[in-house]
């Protein structure tokens, strides 16, 4: 179906994938300020998606917006092509990981099923992107992923970086910069309760990193067993 809809309705099913997960229904407000948009243009698109047949969202006023089963898989389709995208550009075309997102924004809306077919096939049908989030498959399943918000790690725990939630490239850089990158390996050595920072060593590095909550908040990682980490070390 996604063949069918604009571009513009196909980030408003992106946006709005993203707030529901969960299955808990976003508002119109929370849509606007994840498009960036004033909410009544929010709200307008979101009535003109209610009625499309069949509809891609079950929108009840100040209630909520929930993507319906046409809705989350239109969604999961161009979820698909933008994250193949990002790997393609990355693993094929030498982009860095800071420079995937705007390309693969601009691009997702237009390729066909035959390319995201042939992209997939000459990547070995991955199941990440270089952010580390899941690629939804071929029938719109999304690979389960047992994860926490680094921000939630505690003094002697150790974790493997699995993703990171901003895209934002100065940001990307900088975790690029201090190795915080997916499937590298963390110990936490210190947390300071007032301002929420944590001291963590990346790769087996002895001088720890302070980082901040703007920063932990946006990790996610997977612990290591205690009894993985020999010496407290997280190699």
């Amino acid at each position: 179906m996604a063949d069918s809809l604009t571009p513009a309705v196909e980030d408003y099913l992106k946006a709005i994938y993203k707030l529901t997960a969960g299955q808990q229904r976003a508002s119109t407000n929370q849509i606007a300020e994840e498009m960036d948009v004033a909410p009544a243009s929010a709200t307008g698109m979101i009535q003109k998606m209610a009625r499309m047949i069949p509809p891609l969202v079950d929108y009840q006023k100040h209630q909520g917006v929930l993507l319906t089963s046409t809705g989350e898989n239109a969604a999961l389709e161009v979820i698909r092509h933008h994250r193949l995208l990002e790997l393609y550009l990355h693993e094929r075309l030498g982009y860095s990981w800071d420079q995937v997102h705007g390309e693969a924004d601009r691009l997702e809306h237009v390729i066909s099923e035959e390319l995201e077919e042939r992209i997939a096939q000459a990547l070995g049908d991955p199941s990440h992107d270089p952010h580390g989030d899941p690629i939804p498959t071929r029938d719109f399943q999304v690979p389960a992923q047992v994860e926490t918000r680094l921000s939630f790690l505690r003094p002697g725990q150790a974790a493997i970086v699995r993703r990171v939630a901003n895209t934002n490239p100065d940001f990307l850089r900088y975790l690029q910069g201090i190795g915080l990158v997916p499937n590298a390996r963390l110990v936490v050595s210190d947390y300071s309760p007032f301002d929420e920072n944590l001291s963590i060593s990346i790769g087996g590095q002895n001088k720890p990193i302070i980082l901040g909550f703007l920063v932990t908040g946006q990790v996610f990682v997977t612990l290591i067993p205690s009894e993985e980490t020999p010496n407290g070390q997280g190699q």
